[in-house]
């Protein structure tokens, strides 16, 4: 299902627009004037289906005579991150496979356009993050018109940058640009078999032996009858949550070494906590109470899944502030007063985090101040807009003041985005 993108404003548009509209809707190669030699882009995630739809692509762009065949993979990560480059690696992978798949099929078809399809591999926007569709939309449209492709087709199974929950709004955002839009139509497994997969040995394992040795530090491991349960209790937590506890496999000598470092970061979380408790303890007493709640944003650079949970986490079991939202790489935190504000922009829970789980390396890389990745979105020295505000239907400016006043029309841009 293709969607082309608006007709050249004429005056007339029962002269030219019609037939636009309908030479646009159908294959490029109908229209006499441009024959379908532009390319074609598909986002690469490896998937189920991505097999069948470099297939589809392939017999397709052979035989509407496509220039090019563009396999790209959106960046969930930003050069300089903690394993940026093996993450870009995995990705270069994949492309590679893809491509020789591509390849391959070129070579299988029949199409006498095939031999003349060029395939073509990259990586977009890992010199930044990218947040939410409108973000990937736009480096792919950066990208079609700097590669003359007039055309996207979409894997059935393509998660962007891992989030199923984008790609309906992705097809929306790419439906309003001048791409042609398609999902491949390929055939997809039940998500039974996709949810069988996600079960290893390793997380097995390395789950039971988590939760034994958690039951047993709550008993006591010398008494028979604990022991039996503690295997008992382990086995069912395992079996029932070994497919969604763990984000990767246990891989030696890496998780011990986080294991190792884990426990070196709890002194260290528990000193901030307590330090944290007297300040906030000191302004409850004091009768001015000078307190100056906010609500501020900051971009962290500790990846995705439980990194960037157990940030998140720590930030909340500090008192004085509160893990509000996390989207993406930002973390919306409610600060309570400008010394929690302070200490959380200097990013000693974030270096700590990177410590965790990506050594020591890791930790030395700039704080959020350093980075200039932190905001202040209430309050008179807000420097953003609240764009938690705009998304749940209120208003984005600056310090959370009204400025629907100014202009009304505002309020319903706001609503229908």
């Amino acid at each position: 299902m293709a969607d082309a993108g608006p007709p050249s404003g004429d005056d007339d548009p029962d002269a030219d627009g019609s037939t636009d509209a309908a030479g646009a809707s159908d294959s490029d190669a109908a229209s006499g004037s441009a024959p379908s030699s532009g390319a074609v882009i598909v986002p690469v995630e490896p998937s189920s289906t991505l097999r069948s739809t470099v297939a589809h692509v392939a017999e397709d762009a052979a035989a509407d005579g496509a220039s090019a065949i563009h396999l790209v993979e959106i960046a969930s990560w930003r050069n300089g991150d903690p394993e940026s480059d093996e993450r870009a690696a995995a990705a270069e992978r994949v492309l590679e496979r893809a491509a020789a798949w591509t390849r391959a099929d070129l070579e299988d078809s029949e199409a006498p356009g095939a031999p003349d399809v060029e395939v073509v591999t990259a990586v977009l926007g890992a010199d930044g993050y990218l947040f939410g569709a409108d973000d990937y939309v736009r480096v792919l449209a950066e990208y079609a018109e700097a590669n003359d492709a007039d055309r996207v087709v979409l894997d059935p199974e393509y998660t962007p940058v891992g989030n199923t929950t984008l790609l309906q709004p992705l097809e929306f955002a790419l439906s309003n640009t001048p791409l042609s839009v398609e999902t491949a139509p390929v055939d997809r497994p039940t998500r039974r078999e996709r949810f069988r997969t996600e079960a290893t040995t390793g997380r097995f394992v390395a789950l039971f032996g988590l939760s034994l040795a958690f039951y047993l530090l709550l008993g006591d491991p010398t008494y028979w009858f604990d022991a039996v349960t503690g295997v008992a209790t382990a086995a069912v937590v395992s079996i029932t949550l070994s497919r969604v506890s763990l984000d990767s496999n246990p891989a030696f000598p890496r998780t011990p070494m986080r294991i190792v470092r884990g426990l070196i970061y709890v002194p260290v979380l528990l000193f901030e906590i307590v330090k944290a408790n007297l300040v906030v303890a000191r302004v409850i007493l004091d009768p001015r109470l000078p307190i100056e709640p906010t609500m501020n944003r900051m971009r962290v650079i500790v990846g995705s899944g439980l990194p960037l949970m157990t940030l998140a986490n720590s930030i909340t079991l500090t008192p004085g502030t509160l893990t509000v939202r996390a989207r993406d790489s930002d973390l919306y935190v409610h600060s309570l007063v400008p010394w929690a504000r302070e200490g959380l922009f200097d990013g000693p829970l974030e270096r700590w985090t990177r410590f965790v789980y990506y050594g020591r390396r890791a930790a030395r890389l700039p704080s959020p101040r350093e980075r200039d990745d932190v905001a202040i979105l209430q309050g008179p020295d807000a420097t953003e807009g609240l764009p938690i505000a705009a998304a749940d239907g209120g208003d984005p400016g600056l310090g959370g003041e009204a400025d629907s006043s100014d202009d009304p029309s505002d309020a319903d841009g706001v609503t229908d985005r």
